[in-house]
């Protein structure tokens, strides 16, 4: 269960809104209902003498009451976001809980502190109150057996979930205290990325030791194996963009968007290309202009190159071209936060840079990732 920060949403199906949040649910989520409902049964029939029917019911009902925990947890992000003026753009269940998609990142360490410690307080509440339902109702009943499992799971959801490694909501409160100290929200960032990455090896650590004892049920392995990875990746994500961060304040797209040749439409191909070769400017995006002199459409360098040039000759420069339109714009006086904002939300190859009304230039999404990830080998 974490917090994501901007982004594409990603799909799922919608459930409509809880407290005036969007709420939806990946497809992953049947994986985890079969698995859940399928281990729950088994148990509920060893602990309550039931038939396959009842346990497979009890079971599924286990899974939606277990749902409702991860909900709770994530609203207890949402609302605390939104309390501090941080829109919240949905909420999503999918395979491993959760995710709080929010439309900025918190402002400051405290904010982000106390964001990242709302799910887990949520938890540690609703494993209280199993707790207690558990000691209150007879020994042997279903209710008591449905208090106990819920109490063990939100209880195990708050602990493992505060601890201090990103993505778990206890890194994003690590991150939030070396922010404080170091007034560095990047240092933040790496510090809890690699202390995440010790959780990840940590947790498989525990899966193999549970393993070799045979202490876990055949189809939790594969689910616990798939936590550990996906702490491993988020941890890695989290280092490289502390890294990005660092170089945010270099990107200027006067100075990084390539020219733009201007050429007529109905402009054969390899005509358009000459006239670049000739300008001396091997780099230049080519931009298609009506009988006006208004640049219209952008040609795709990759359609481009997948012609034959035997072909381009005869092939006009509008055919391997992208409306205006459709290419996400760039003023070109943005910061970098600006601009990594828009390729998040607006993935492409491409992005015009303007200036007012005109067209100055094209970034490149390669010499943005050159120019913020050195060492990283790009395509271009």
């Amino acid at each position: 269960m974490q917090q994501r920060s901007r982004g594409p949403r990603r799909p799922g199906l919608s459930l409509g809104r809880v407290l005036g949040v969007p709420l939806r649910v990946d497809a992953s989520m049947l994986l985890l209902t079969v698995v859940v409902t399928v281990l729950y049964a088994a148990l509920a029939r060893r602990q309550l003498d039931l038939g396959p029917l009842g346990g497979y019911l009890v079971g599924f009902g286990f899974v939606i009451s277990l749902l409702g925990s991860v909900l709770l947890h994530e609203l207890g992000h949402a609302l605390t976001a939104r309390r501090y003026g941080i829109g919240v753009r949905g909420i999503t269940l999918e395979l491993l809980g959760g995710y709080t998609e929010m439309d900025r990142d918190a402002p400051t360490p405290r904010t982000e502190l106390l964001i990242s410690l709302a799910g887990p307080a949520v938890s540690a509440v609703l494993g209280a109150g199993a707790v207690a339902a558990t000691l209150a109702l007879p020994a042997g009943t279903l209710g008591h057996q449905l208090a106990f499992q819920l109490a063990v799971s939100n209880v195990v959801v708050a602990i493992f979930n505060s601890l201090p490694g990103l993505p778990l909501d206890g890194g994003r409160a690590l991150r939030a205290a070396v922010w404080a100290l170091t007034r560095d929200r990047h240092r933040g960032t790496e510090v809890a990325g690699w202390v995440g990455r010790a959780v990840a090896l940590g947790t498989l650590a525990l899966v193999v030791v549970l393993t070799m004892r045979r202490a876990l049920a055949p189809l939790a392995l594969p689910l616990l194996l798939l936590v550990a990875l996906t702490l491993w990746r988020g941890a890695g994500q989290s280092i490289r963009m502390a890294r990005i961060g660092r170089r945010l304040h270099l990107v200027d797209l006067a100075r990084l968007a390539r020219p733009l040749l201007p050429v007529p439409t109905g402009t054969p191909l390899a005509e358009a290309q000459r006239r670049r070769d000739e300008a001396a400017t091997p780099d230049a995006a080519l931009g298609v202009v009506d009988s006006a002199g208004r640049t219209v459409a952008l040609v795709d360098p990759a359609r481009a190159a997948a012609v034959p040039p035997e072909r381009r000759p005869w092939l006009a420069v509008d055919e391997v071209a992208r409306d205006l339109s459709a290419v996400p714009a760039l003023p070109v006086g943005a910061d970098g936060e600006r601009v990594l904002e828009t390729v998040r939300t607006h993935p492409g190859a491409q992005y015009v840079v303007t200036a007012g009304e005109d067209v100055v230039g094209v970034l490149h999404i390669a010499d943005l990732a050159q120019l913020l990830e050195p060492k990283r080998k790009t395509n271009t």
